[in-house]
């Protein structure tokens, strides 16, 4: 007896048949059968069924005689079924991966509920996958299982059987069935979920339910969608067959009555000839129906009794009036914005006229998220060093709590901003600057760049169109002629943006400001770290940050994050940060809302994190050079390197200059952790090679580097502290054995110079520096220090979304 039975009906979707039936067959819990339906359809989903069942032998073909529509081509199926489960899914449909397998796991952690209902997500056919909204209700918090009187926020959510599996004993006892007709699946989901003794949750995308652009049954016109009142008069037939269900009355009235507004409101569902008909049967349904206690918020009420009493011109005068209101107000709104525009652009050509002024500063980084990155340590550095400069820096509407004391806070596109963009000498910012931007003379443009580049940038995406989408690269070069200085953090960088941005601009290769903080962090910054995270204090953090797909539409993250959590045990907590250096959304990476997984993808704190953390998996991404400063392990998971590197192109042969030990699948990765090998003296060493070739110059003093040779004009850097005199901050966790790796055969990064480029000449990390102090980094506090005032870097910030 297989653990599912899942049932497949399928008429007239022939072009999507085949992906359904696979996503199925290729799941890796392969106990199951597939009872695909034909429900005698016109095109070729008989023989697509019957070349599955040639191949398969858990493929059992059912051809009906005569179509007979969703519901009784689904009885069919479950009349056939002999698993423990019944799983529905949609012939256009298909299962995420590992579905089947998560769905198993979640019934036997709860013991095997009559119910178990799990998420879906909407996906497009322009390629865009949207989550379903009231995701939030499956939430696996609270006892489990439970019945439907202790959650009744369920039934809020979509009610169709495919976004749930039932056990077939329970289904067979109480004899539920499809009806006929459309919206079958009204008086199948309400009673299965009411007659319930035990129902269980499960928070994951396990269905992708296809939004077709022609030719779904419920966006084609036509009077089948009358249906709708047979299937309500089921649904409260069944409350008065018992009368213990009295208590949902109020609330199937009101889902009954937005399910109707829905439907009589959508143009792509009821023909002209047949809206008066459904308002005249919906008001008599309304008014049979009625309970008292369905309250709700009165847009809703009014919605409801204007349909009640059958007020249908009544009904599409309100619907135009508001339709008319909210064009008049966007009209309106767009007039403002073009006279406040056409001030502001005023008030910035007057402010050129005036002097440059040579104590202002203004900082911000990509999409002006808030303080941080490079720009952000920049700007700590200007306060210490060159106090007598004033630093201002753009925030995004909302965000303004997200900048530390300090720094006057301006919002870009105001006037402040403008004057500031006008008059300030020093403009520091991460990303392109801002189009509007008329450079002066006097003024100074640094460019701080996004870490170390691995993979393709600039205009060597001229020839990665995936990577590139669409990037101007006239504007790129406009950009890069404005620019005067370019920080680097190793003679990779500074090589690599040479070649990919060609300009006039001066390269200032002094490490990366934003590592400083894991220098000048201590013992208790980490601790404080993991507690504002609710990291427990015995357990080993997982920083899994991977780099984005340009090859995929669609964001995800490559590892099943709750699979990976599940098999690593409950000393392992994966803190998942999707990449939102490219414009991404927190929403565009889906992480699962499970137990040892967080989300921080929204985490505006990226190196309290890092600091969180005991380890770091990683693919591409060029935060892996960043961890290095804090030499913790680093761990590399590669499985679609050829397709990466294909879409994106590297510099960088990750294979063969490795910071750590790289899994090529999920289950390697596992296996890395499990038996040790992720921090053993072999990644040490490995990761301490790694950092003499991409961490040269980051000893915690790389913004003050940058400041006196930008401001100061010094042309003697300040000394480099070795490698093995760094004190970074401390892991949670035993620290892994330190390997230094033995200085290079050939000449070390940054031992050469470049024209243009300012960087530190015959000096390597693994060389001392004469007249260099011995001991940590001015600015560093020791390990066993107590903690002293938290950088700016580090102090606890809500958690804002990466976009306004």
């Amino acid at each position: 007896m297989p653990r599912f039975s899942v049932i497949v009906p399928a008429y007239q979707v022939q072009a999507y048949l085949h992906e359904c039936l696979e996503s199925v067959l290729s799941q890796s819990f392969p106990d199951l059968e597939l009872i695909a339906v034909d429900d005698a359809s016109p095109d070729a989903c008989g023989d697509i069924i019957d070349e599955f069942a040639a191949r398969d032998p858990r493929v059992r073909p059912v051809h009906l005689p005569a179509n007979q529509g969703l519901g009784a081509a689904r009885n069919a199926g479950m009349s056939r079924a002999t698993g423990d489960y019944l799983v529905f899914l949609d012939g256009d449909d298909t299962l995420t991966p590992d579905a089947l397998r998560t769905v198993a796991d979640r019934l036997k952690e709860t013991g095997g509920p009559d119910v178990l209902v799990y998420d879906y997500a909407r996906t497009y056919w322009t390629g865009d996958v949207v989550r379903n909204q009231a995701a939030a209700r499956l939430a696996e918090e609270g006892p489990a299982p439970f019945r439907l009187a202790d959650r009744p926020e369920l039934l809020r959510l979509l009610m169709v059987a495919w976004n749930k599996t039932c056990r077939r004993e329970f289904v067979e006892r109480h004899g539920f069935t499809f009806p006929p007709g459309l919206y079958e699946d009204t008086p199948w989901t309400y009673p299965v979920l009411m007659r319930a003794e035990s129902i269980a949750t499960l928070d994951r995308v396990c269905v992708h339910y296809r939004q077709r652009r022609r030719g779904s049954i419920l966006g084609t016109p036509g009077e089948g969608h009358l249906d709708v009142f047979a299937q309500y008069d089921r649904v409260f037939a069944f409350l008065d067959s018992d009368p213990e269900l009295d208590r949902w009355r109020p609330v199937l009235y009101r889902r009954m009555a937005d399910h109707l507004a829905v439907v009589f409101s959508r143009r792509d569902r009821l023909p002209r000839g047949a809206r008066a008909e459904f308002l005249r049967r919906a008001r008599a349904q309304l008014r049979r129906y009625r309970v008292p206690g369905a309250r709700a918020p009165l847009p809703v009420r009014l919605r409801h009794g204007l349909i009640r009493l059958g007020l249908h011109r009544a009904y599409r005068v309100l619907r135009l009036a508001s339709a008319g209101c909210r064009r008049l107000l966007g009209l309106t709104a767009r007039m403002l914005r073009a006279v406040r525009s056409g001030v502001l652009r005023l008030h910035y050509r007057t402010q050129r006229l005036l002097p440059v002024r040579a104590d202002r500063a203004l900082f911000a980084v990509r999409h002006d998220r808030g303080h941080g990155g490079d720009p952000g340590a920049l700007e700590e550095a200007f306060r210490s060093v060159v106090p007598h400069i004033r630093t201002a820096w753009a925030v995004a509407p909302g965000l303004r709590h997200a900048v530390p004391p300090g720094p006057r806070r301006v919002v870009p596109g105001t006037a402040a901003w403008f004057t500031e963009l006008a008059r300030a000498k020093y403009l520091v910012r991460d990303a392109p600057f801002d189009p509007r931007l008329v450079k002066r003379r006097g003024q100074v443009l640094v460019q701080t760049q996004g870490g170390t580049p691995l993979g393709h940038t600039g205009l060597d995406l001229q020839e990665r169109p995936a990577a590139a989408r669409d990037t101007d690269f006239a504007a790129l070069l406009r950009d890069v002629d404005r620019w005067d200085h370019v920080l680097s953090a190793n003679r990779h960088s500074t090589l690599t943006w040479l070649r990919v941005h060609p300009g006039t601009y001066s390269v200032v290769e002094c490490g990366q400001p934003r590592t400083d903080v894991f220098l000048r962090a201590t013992a208790a910054d980490t601790v404080r770290q993991r507690e504002l995270l609710g990291v427990p204090a015995d357990s080993v953090a997982i920083l899994y940050a991977p780099a984005r797909r340009d090859h995929r539409r669609g964001q995800c993250f490559p590892l099943d994050l709750e699979r990976l959590a599940r098999r690593l045990g409950p000393r392992f907590v994966v803190l998942a940060r999707g990449d939102t250096e490219a414009g991404v959304r927190p929403g565009d990476w889906p992480v699962p809302r499970a137990a040892r997984v967080v989300d921080v993808t929204g985490h505006p704190n990226l190196p309290g994190l890092c600091l969180a953390s005991d380890v770091l998996v990683t693919d591409y991404a060029p935060l892996m050079v960043d961890y290095a400063v804090l030499d913790r392990p680093i761990v590399l998971h590669t499985g679609d390197h050829q397709a990466y590197e294909a879409a994106r192109g590297l510099y960088v042969d990750l294979r063969a200059v490795a910071p750590g030990p790289a899994a090529r699948d999920e289950d390697e990765l596992i296996d890395l952790f499990a038996s040790g090998r992720w921090s053993d003296t072999h990644a040490a060493g490995l990761r301490a090679a790694f950092r003499e070739r991409f961490c040269p110059w980051d000893d915690g003093r790389a913004a003050e580097r940058a400041v006196r040779r930008i401001v100061l004009g010094e042309s003697e850097p300040l000394p480099v502290t070795p490698l093995a005199r760094r004190r970074p901050a401390p892991a949670a966790t035993p620290r892994t054995p330190q390997v230094t790796a033995p200085a290079p055969a050939t000449p070390a990064l940054g031992a050469t110079q470049v024209p243009g480029v300012t960087s530190i000449p015959g000096v390597t990390s693994a060389t001392p520096v004469p007249g260099a102090t011995p001991g940590p980094p001015r600015g560093t506090a020791p390990v066993d220090a107590p903690a002293g005032p938290v950088p700016h870097a580090l102090r606890p910030r809500p958690i804002v979304p990466d976009r306004p």
